[in-house]
């Protein structure tokens, strides 16, 4: 039994090296893995086209032979395509092996996770089932976290961020304190202040404001959907801007034009997006000079397919999203249907990178409204930054039946019918003659559990060219 002196010895050298701790920079805080794959990527983001498809293609052979030989499900995969694990000798041989889906991994998870990493290794994650099909999956808990973080901080640093910056971070995430009636909360190891998105009522955005005021962050990373009502909180009470920020970090939705006005006419500074999802097979953002997204090379391989499964590569052509990554060794996604659509954009780099790059991504799959003659009405093409709106607090659409939507309304107090027969002109006009429209007013309309708050909660199952 530990005596009370010693155990009052024992706290006190514990306090000590917190206090210790927390004096070294965030870079090191965050780990020998996070700080390696960190610097090899500023390096490595300079490499020349051929310096690239060297790496892409010896990252894609290693991750194939290894999930061939590991994986019970890509082993009789490319048995029965009768293609040998070392048989990728060109980026064009990727064709050839067959393409994951969400409804593989879902009904077979334990066939695809490989053999040779132990369970206690692995670390367990989850989509956010936006397309329709939550699933789960498997990553390496020891290198997972800090090799995510260094590929989001190195594209952040291409708009000045340094890691170690005071960041706010409005995206998800629960809130401790949120039963409190508190909900905000402080991050010492990444000197992030999160506050939560699941809370965004006007009195909590006024005492948000003061919250950013006070902690004077260089940057605000949020859902684009969150930072947008703390925008039009800021621009009707005509809330002078916060100083101190640099940029907005956005990531995990579309960004849609009318938000990106919206948020940069409130903050006075640049919305930098960035394109990613919970699979982590595919990374992508936005360059210091243009809005198209450029992808990482060195996180995975990603190709376009058009409804038939063939490659698209000409410029302008939407397609799926098809993604290998490199850096899950647990659950391998080799050619995963991400559910995105996209196009290749036709605009050189400029910045003296030679990735690849994005037009802006068209539409996830679940964003697109479907009307009575089939057609695809992506969420891109509804322009909510309008006199239209004024007098809305939150709207989202809901689609249960083809060619019928309905539209959720929270008023103002200065909402009048006026307003009603405003929406309704200008959201027929744009949704067309095949659209039955109709427009409910509600009390709130909550986020998802991930604390994020979506324009369209889409039942139908939208499948890309079906």
């Amino acid at each position: 039994m530990i005596s009370r002196s010693l155990h009052l010895v024992l706290q006190s050298s514990k306090r000590r090296l917190r206090s210790a701790y927390h004096l070294l920079p965030v870079r090191f805080r965050l780990g020998r893995t996070f700080r390696r794959t960190y610097d090899f990527l500023q390096q490595s983001q300079w490499w020349s086209r051929e310096e690239i498809e060297s790496y892409q293609l010896g990252q894609l052979q290693a991750m194939v032979q290894y999930a061939g030989e590991n994986s019970p499900y890509y082993r009789r995969a490319f048995r029965e395509r009768g293609m040998a694990p070392d048989g990728i000798r060109d980026l064009k041989d990727l064709v050839r092996l067959p393409l994951m889906t969400k409804q593989i991994l879902q009904s077979n998870l334990d066939e695809v996770v490989v053999q040779n990493v132990p369970r206690r290794r692995r670390h367990y994650l989850t989509t956010g089932g936006s397309s329709g099909l939550p699933f789960g999956f498997y990553d390496d808990a020891r290198t997972s976290f800090p090799r995510e973080s260094a590929f989001i901080y190195h594209l952040w640093s291409r708009v000045g961020f340094q890691v170690g910056d005071r960041t706010v971070v409005i995206r998800g995430g629960v809130v401790d304190t949120a039963d409190a009636g508190r909900y905000d909360h402080y991050d010492r190891d990444r000197r992030e202040l999160a506050l939560s998105s699941y809370h965004m009522t006007d009195d909590t955005l006024r005492e948000y404001v003061a919250i950013i005021r006070r902690y004077r962050p260089a940057f605000i990373q949020a859902y684009p959907s969150a930072i947008t009502i703390l925008a039009r909180l800021i621009s009707e009470n005509a809330i002078r801007p916060f100083e101190s920020v640099q940029a907005i970090l956005c990531g995990s939705e579309n960004v849609y034009d009318w938000q990106r006005q919206a948020v940069e006419e409130a903050f006075h500074c640049r919305l930098y997006s960035w394109y990613g999802h919970s699979e982590r097979s595919v990374l992508a953002g936005e360059s210091e000079t243009s809005r198209a997204y450029f992808l990482c090379p060195e996180y995975g391989y990603a190709e376009l397919i058009d409804p038939d499964g063939n490659p698209i590569t000409q410029p302008g052509v939407p397609g799926e999203i098809v993604a290998t990554g490199f850096n899950n060794r647990v659950t391998p996604f080799i050619r995963y249907r991400t559910g995105d659509v996209a196009s290749w954009s036709a605009e050189p780099s400029t910045d003296g990178r030679h990735h690849r790059a994005l037009e802006r991504i068209e539409g996830r799959l679940q964003e697109l409204i479907v009307t009575e003659t089939g057609r695809r009405i992506s969420m891109t093409a509804i322009n909510m930054h309008s006199d239209v709106f004024d007098n809305v607090r939150q709207f989202q659409f809901l689609q249960k039946r083809r060619g019928q939507v309905v539209f959720n309304v929270v008023r103002k107090n200065s909402f009048t019918d006026s307003d009603t027969r405003y929406i309704r002109s200008e959201l027929e006009r744009k949704l067309g003659p095949d659209m039955q429209l109709s427009i409910h007013f509600v009390d709130e309309i909550a986020p998802t559990p991930r604390g994020k708050h979506r324009f369209l909660i889409q039942k139908l199952p939208v499948e890309f060219g079906d």
